[in-house]
């Protein structure tokens, strides 16, 4: 028997989003080639608050009325919206786009175990299992120290990645627990971004002042925008929605696909090496993925 459309409809956004965002590395891969990183991390959330807050005025988005909320969307904003950004960028910058995909597959155990945390409870044996498996995959993958046709993985790149998405998954349980109350996953994300633009603004323009304005190809720009765009507004709205009705646990597994569209996308777009192996711990990432997804 199908499982209702309600049940369904999550987890497709979610594996939608997987495909949005298994784009990032490369996307960050080429808007490093010509700019720096810390300008990259910044005008990303610049650009995407540029967007978002006549969105947010425009459809009358409040902001959160009581205090926890509040925090919640701070907390969602800088880690997503700033931390996150900066630290991928620089990350990246030192290690390749199939590499900086795959560290990223960690991220459910992150989302995960932070929601258990904070809603006190022990996950079930069954997600534990799919979580351990795909991990097994997820380790095989960086052993393999692929990406041949970018630059080759450092040690400090993936520690600076593999930071970033220690420090976003606290962000994603804080906007999926402020949707949860009630708040919508669209003025989440707006406002979000919306209040982190502001300070990237004024370090953007300190960084501007002292240096000038950086200059690069239409490549890096049209990165940029595809990071602020579709990344970061497109990306988080959907992913909040789906945290909200799907449940956080349950949801965040399928971000162990978001290697895989990563590893495709960087073999096609940079010529990065595709191997047989590399399929093979792809295919037990979706295979870990399947059992903690199932009921």
């Amino acid at each position: 028997m199908a499982p209702p459309r309600s049940s369904l409809a999550p987890i497709v956004t979610a594996g939608l989003i997987m495909i949005i965002w298994g784009a990032t590395p490369v996307a960050t891969r080429l808007a490093v080639a010509d700019l720096q990183p810390l300008h990259v991390g910044l005008l990303r959330t610049v650009f995407a608050g540029v967007l978002a807050l006549p969105i947010a005025l425009a459809l009358r988005q409040p902001l959160p009325k009581d205090r926890r909320g509040l925090l919640l969307l701070v907390i969602s904003g800088v880690s997503g919206f700033i931390v996150f950004p900066l630290l991928y960028s620089f990350g990246q910058r030192d290690t390749s786009a199939m590499h900086g995909g795959m560290i990223l597959a960690a991220l459910p155990i992150f989302t995960g175990s932070y929601a258990a945390l904070v809603e006190r409870r022990r996950p079930t044996a069954r997600w534990i299992a799919g979580c351990v498996i795909a991990l097994l995959g997820e380790c095989a993958l960086i052993a393999l120290r692929a990406g041949s046709g970018g630059a080759q993985p450092t040690l400090g790149g993936d520690l600076l990645v593999l930071l970033s998405a220690l420090l976003v998954a606290a962000g994603y349980v804080a906007g999926a627990r402020l949707a949860q109350t009630g708040y919508s996953s669209l003025a989440t994300t707006l406002w979000g971004v919306a209040l982190a633009a502001m300070v990237s603004a004024v370090i953007m323009g300190a960084t501007v002042a002292g240096g000038g304005w950086p200059s690069a190809g239409w490549q890096s720009w049209s990165a940029v925008i595809y990071l602020a765009s579709v990344t970061t507004i497109v990306g988080y709205i959907g992913w909040y929605w789906a945290l909200a009705k799907g449940g956080i646990a349950r949801i965040s597994t399928i971000q162990f696909s978001q290697p895989v569209s990563g590893l495709i996308l960087a073999a096609l777009l940079l010529g990065e090496r595709m191997t047989l192996s590399l399929l093979a711990a792809s295919v037990v990432i979706l295979a870990g993925v399947w059992i903690a997804q199932r009921r």
